[in-house]
C-alpha cells in the first residue's frame, strides 16, 4: 500500500560524534580520501550500499553502532583529525589570499544551469556540469571567491537503462532534498528564504534557496518545488534539460533572474560581499544581465540610472563562456515567447521589452530575425568572452563573427582559456601514493607530477594493473546489473565473471552520444575491430559509456549498435558498454584504462576533459587533434589520429579516420603496451606515460584554469566595474561616449593615404612611411584610433598574419580634418600589403571591435 505522506527523519548524533555532520554537510568530503575513511569506518558495508554518500550512511547507521563508535577513542582521534583538517581547509590563507591579485574582486557569481560536484547530488548531464563543478572545487582549494549559483531539480539528469534490444531507457527518480547534502538558505527568524519572479501569464512564481557548501564555496540552488506556487509552476524545477521551449524559457528566466535575487538574498542574510564579477557559464543564465539592469534602473532601492548607463555597468563586471562549437547547441527561442514572458508584466518591469529583444536579435548576415539567441544576448551584455580552448575561440570568434562584421576573425573580442580539471576529484588515491613514497608533496600539484621520474618502473606497472583490476571489477558489477534489467536470468550470465581481463590493454571511450563525437567510429570496419579485440598474442579490450539526449534517437541508435557488438558471444569478454555514465562510474574508469580514445568530428569538441582526468591518471590519449589535444599534444604522450579535413562525403571521412584509427591500434600503441622486458614492464610505455605526467600534469590542472580565469577575467572586469561605479560618473560618461560616436560614425572616412621610404624594390629593414588624410565630423582625435594594419599579403591581397601600427595626429584642418602619421619597418621578405582603418578609442574599452564599427578607405 502507498504511504499517504512522506518525509525524511535527520538522524541525531551523539554529542561526542556531532563533527560527523559537520564533514558531511560540507563536499569537501568527495575529494578529501582521509574524510572518505572517517565514513567508510562507520560502516563499511554501508558505506558500500548507500553509494559512499554521508548523509545516507548517517541516515541508516544503527544507534548502537553509533554509540560503540562514541566510546572508541581510536576512531574519535581520527574524527577530530578530519574535522580539524576541514576546519583549517576553510579558514587559511590560500593562494588567492597569499600570491594572488592584490585589487582581485571581494566576490565572484559563477551562474550554471548545472553543477557536478558528486555523484551523490546528481545535478548535471555531462561536461558542462562537470566542468562546472570542477571550477567551484578548484577555486575552493585557491581560495578565490565564488558564488555558484545554479537550479536544483528534484528529478536531476535521467538515469539510463538498456533494453534487450539495446535500446536506451530513461527513468527519472524523485531526489528528496532532505536526503540530500545541502540546506536551506533561513532568514535569522528561521523562516525560510524565499524569492519570486512576476510572470506574465499567472501568479508570481516562488523558489527557496539551498545551499551546498563545496569547501569553501557556497553554491545557491533555486527549486519552484513549493506549495505557494500552482502545479505548472512546481514543474519548472522537474528536470534538466527537459521539457518544450516555453519550459526551457522559465528555467532560465529562474536562473538568471531569480540567481541574482538569491545572491541578493544570501548576502543579506549572511553579510557575505556582494559579487563584483559575474561570470556566465553559457547562454542558459544570460537573463542575469536584465535582472542587473533592472536593479540599476527602476529598483527603488537602487541609483535609478538610465538604461544605456546601467548596460554599461553591467557588462564592465560581466564574463560570458561559450562552450558550444556549432549553432544547434545554443539556446535559440522564438521572439514571440521571449515578448510574452519579458514584456511589463513580466520578471522586469521597466526594462523595454524592444531593448531586450535587440539584445538577442540575428540581426547580422545569416542569422534569423524571428528567434532570440541567448548567446548573442550573452556576448552583448559582457565585456569580456572566451571559449574553451585555443581551438574553440577560433571557431567561436568564426561563429559569432556576424556580430563585429568590419573586423577580421582574429580581432573579434572572443578570447579562450582551455579547460581543466580537479585532479583530488579524479586522480585515483593510490597515483598519488606512487608520488608520495618518492617525497613528492600531494598538496603541491603543480610540481606533483614531475615525481614521475623518481618512481620505478615495476611499482608504477604494478599499480596501473591494480587500477585495472579495479575497474575490471566494477564494470563485471555494472554489467551483470544491466544484463539482469535487460531480462536475462542470473544462471545465463556466468560468462559475465570473465568478462574483460585485467591483463589486456584497455581503452576507454565515454562521452554524450551525439553524433559529431562519433560513438561508432571504431565500428566502421566490424571485421577489422573484430580481430584488434581478439589478436592471441596483442589482443584488445573496449569499455565504453555515455548516454543520449532522451529526445536524440539518432544517439540511441549508436547505443545500440555498440550495444548489439557487446552482446555477440564472441567478443563479449571483450567490449563493454556500461549504462548510467556518472561521476561515481568515471572515477574508477579513468585510473582503469590504458588508453583514452577520443574521436570527434574535428573542429566540433570545444575542449574536451576526460582525457585530461584519464592522462592524470597514467593513461596515454588517443585522439583526433581537436579541443585541448590540439593544443597540447607534442607527439610523445600519446597518439594524434590524423583527420581527413576537407573531406565533403562524412562517411568517406568516417572511413578514411576509422582506418587511421585501427592502425595506430594495431601497429603503434599495441605492439608498444606489449613489448616488455625481462620482468614483464613496458618500458617504452611507461616512458610515453612518464613524459604524459610531467607535460600534461601542471596545464590541465582546474587550478590553472582558475587561475587564468582570475588574472586574465575577473581581476580586469573587476578593475573596469570600480572605474564605471564610482557615483556611476563613470558609466553615464562612457554611455554617453558610445552614443557620440556611434551617431557620429557616419561621417568617419579615411580619405587619401600616401606613403614614402620605399622605392619599387624595397628591402628587408627599410622604413616604411605612411600618411593617412581622415574626415572624423563631429568627433575629435581623442575619439578614435588611426591603425596601419600591415602584413602578408594572399594572391587576393588579403592581408595575412597582421600587426598594427598606431598613427598619429600631425596636422589638423578645417571641418574636422586631420592627418594622421607613422612609420613601420619592413622586417620579413616576401610579399606585403597595409591598409588604414579607424577604429573607436576608449580606455573603458576592452577591444576596439567592441562597438563594432570600423571606417576603411573607400
Amino acid at each position: 500500500m502507498r504511504a499517504i505522506r512522506r518525509f525524511t527523519v535527520r538522524p541525531v548524533l551523539p554529542p561526542a560524534l556531532a563533527a560527523l555532520g559537520d564533514l558531511a554537510g560540507n563536499l569537501r568530503w568527495s575529494w578529501h580520501p582521509e574524510t572518505q575513511d572517517v565514513f567508510e569506518r562507520v560502516d563499511a558495508a554501508l558505506w558500500q550500499s548507500t553509494g559512499k554518500d554521508p548523509v545516507k550512511l548517517l541516515g541508516s547507521v544503527g544507534r548502537a553502532r553509533l554509540d560503540e563508535l562514541a566510546g572508541d577513542q581510536g576512531f574519535l582521534d581520527q574524527l577530530a583529525a578530519a574535522r580539524a583538517s576541514l576546519e583549517a581547509y576553510l579558514t587559511e590563507d590560500r593562494w588567492y589570499q597569499q600570491r594572488g591579485p592584490a585589487d582581485g574582486p571581494a566576490s565572484i557569481a559563477y551562474f550554471s544551469p548545472e553543477f557536478g560536484i558528486t555523484a551523490v547530488l546528481p545535478q548535471y548531464s555531462g561536461g558542462l556540469g562537470i566542468l562546472a563543478g570542477d571550477h567551484l572545487k578548484a577555486a575552493s582549494d585557491l581560495g578565490v571567491p565564488i558564488v555558484g549559483v545554479g537550479l536544483l531539480y528534484k528529478h536531476g539528469y535521467f538515469k539510463q537503462s538498456l533494453s534487450r534490444e539495446g535500446w536506451q531507457q530513461e527513468t527519472y527518480p524523485v531526489l528528496d532534498p532532505d536526503e540530500l547534502p545541502i540546506s536551506l538558505l533561513r532568514e535569522p527568524d528561521g523562516s525560510r528564504a524565499t524569492i519570486s519572479l512576476a510572470m506574465s501569464d499567472g501568479p508570481d512564481l516562488v523558489a527557496r534557496i539551498w545551499v551546498a557548501s563545496v569547501g569553501r564555496v557556497p553554491l545557491l540552488m533555486l527549486d519552484t518545488d513549493v506549495e505557494e506556487n500552482p502545479e505548472h509552476y512546481v514543474g519548472v524545477t522537474d528536470r534538466l534539460y527537459g521539457g518544450n521551449s516555453e519550459h526551457r524559457l522559465r528555467q532560465e528566466l529562474l536562473l538568471g533572474i531569480g540567481g541574482v535575487r538569491a545572491l541578493r538574498s544570501y548576502s543579506r542574510i549572511t553579510g557575505h560581499p556582494a559579487p563584483e564579477v559575474f561570470h556566465t557559464n553559457e547562454g542558459h543564465a544570460g537573463f542575469l544581465g536584465l535582472e542587473r539592469i533592472r536593479e540599476l534602473t527602476v529598483d527603488d532601492g537602487g541609483p535609478r540610472l538610465d538604461l544605456d548607463t546601467a548596460i554599461e555597468v553591467g557588462r564592465a563586471s560581466t564574463v560570458f563562456t561559450t562552450h558550444t562549437p556549432v549553432p544547434a547547441g545554443i539556446d535559440r527561442f522564438p521572439r514571440t515567447l521571449v515578448e510574452q514572458y519579458l514584456s511589463e508584466g513580466g520578471p522586469v518591469p521597466g526594462v523595454p521589452v524592444d531593448r531586450i529583444l535587440a539584445l538577442g536579435a540575428e540581426d547580422y548576415e545569416g542569422g534569423d530575425g524571428s528567434v532570440f539567441n541567448m548567446a548573442v544576448m550573452g556576448f552583448r551584455l559582457a565585456q569580456r568572452a572566451n571559449g574553451v580552448s585555443q581551438l574553440h575561440g577560433h571557431v567561436s570568434r568564426e561563429m559569432f563573427n556576424g556580430l563585429w562584421p568590419a573586423f577580421d576573425e582574429a580581432e573579434v573580442p572572443i578570447g579562450s582559456i582551455t579547460n581543466g580539471v580537479h585532479a583530488p576529484t579524479w586522480v585515483a588515491r593510490e597515483v598519488f601514493e606512487l608520488a608520495a613514497d618518492v617525497g613528492a608533496d600531494p598538496a603541491d600539484l603543480d610540481s606533483f607530477w614531475a615525481a614521475a621520474d623518481k618512481i620505478p618502473g615495476r611499482r608504477i606497472w604494478d599499480v596501473k594493473r591494480q587500477l585495472r583490476e579495479r575497474l575490471v571489477a566494477d564494470a563485471r558489477r555494472r554489467m551483470l546489473r544491466s544484463q539482469e534489467k535487460r531480462g536475462h536470468a542470473r544462471a545465463e550470465l556466468g560468462w559475465v565473471d570473465t568478462a574483460l581481463d585485467p591483463d589486456v590493454l584497455t581503452i576507454g571511450f565515454a562521452r554524450r552520444a551525439a553524433s559529431y563525437k562519433r560513438l561508432t567510429l571504431l565500428l566502421r570496419d566490424p571485421d577489422r575491430l573484430k580481430r584488434l579485440l581478439l589478436d592471441p598474442d596483442r589482443p584488445v579490450q573496449l569499455v565504453m559509456a555515455g548516454k543520449a539526449h532522451p529526445a536524440d534517437d539518432g544517439g540511441k541508435k549508436l547505443i545500440q549498435a555498440i550495444v548489439q557488438l557487446a552482446d555477440d558471444p564472441e567478443l563479449r569478454h571483450r567490449i563493454a558498454y556500461l549504462p548510467n555514465y556518472d561521476i561515481a562510474m568515471a572515477q574508477p574508469l579513468y585510473p582503469g584504462c590504458d588508453v583514452w580514445l577520443n574521436n570527434p568530428l574535428r573542429p566540433y569538441e570545444a575542449c574536451g576533459t576526460s582525457g585530461m582526468k584519464a592522462a592524470l591518471n597514467g593513461a596515454l590519449n588517443l585522439s583526433i587533434l581537436d579541443g585541448w589535444w590540439d593544443e597540447w599534444y607534442d607527439g610523445e604522450n600519446g597518439w594524434a589520429i590524423p583527420s581527413a579535413d576537407g573531406v565533403e562525403d562524412t562517411d568517406k571521412r568516417d572511413d578514411l579516420e576509422a582506418a587511421a584509427l585501427y592502425d595506430l591500434i594495431e601497429n603503434e600503441v599495441a605492439p608498444r603496451f606489449y613489448d616488455v622486458d625481462d620482468e614483464g614492464v613496458p618500458t617504452r610505455w611507461l616512458e610515453m606515460l612518464r613524459h604524459t605526467l610531467k607535460s600534461l600534469g601542471p596545464k590541465v590542472l582546474a587550478t590553472r584554469m582558475v587561475r587564468d580565469y582570475t588574472k586574465q577575467l575577473y581581476v580586469p572586469a573587476a578593475g573596469n566595474a570600480r572605474r564605471l561605479n564610482d557615483d556611476y560618473a563613470g558609466a553615464a560618461e562612457l554611455a554617453g561616449w558610445k552614443r557620440r560616436v556611434r551617431t557620429g560614425w557616419s561621417g568617419v572616412r579615411v580619405e587619401h593615404v600616401e606613403s614614402s621610404g620605399v622605392g619599387d624594390a624595397p628591402e628587408v629593414g627599410a622604413d616604411l612611411s605612411v600618411r593617412a588624410f581622415v574626415a572624423l565630423g563631429d568627433l575629435s582625435p581623442a575619439d578614435v584610433a588611426v591603425q596601419l594594419v600591415h602584413g602578408r599579403t594572399t594572391s587576393e591581397d588579403e592581408l595575412r598574419d597582421t600587426s598594427v601600427t598606431e598613427l598619429t595626429v600631425a596636422e589638423s584642418y578645417d571641418g574636422g580634418r586631420h592627418r594622421f602619421d607613422g612609420d613601420v619597418v619592413l622586417d620579413h621578405a616576401g610579399a606585403f600589403g597595409y591598409t588604414v582603418r579607424v577604429v573607436p578609442r576608449n580606455e573603458l574599452l576592452v577591444s576596439p571591435a567592441e562597438l563594432g564599427v570600423v571606417a576603411l578607405p573607400g
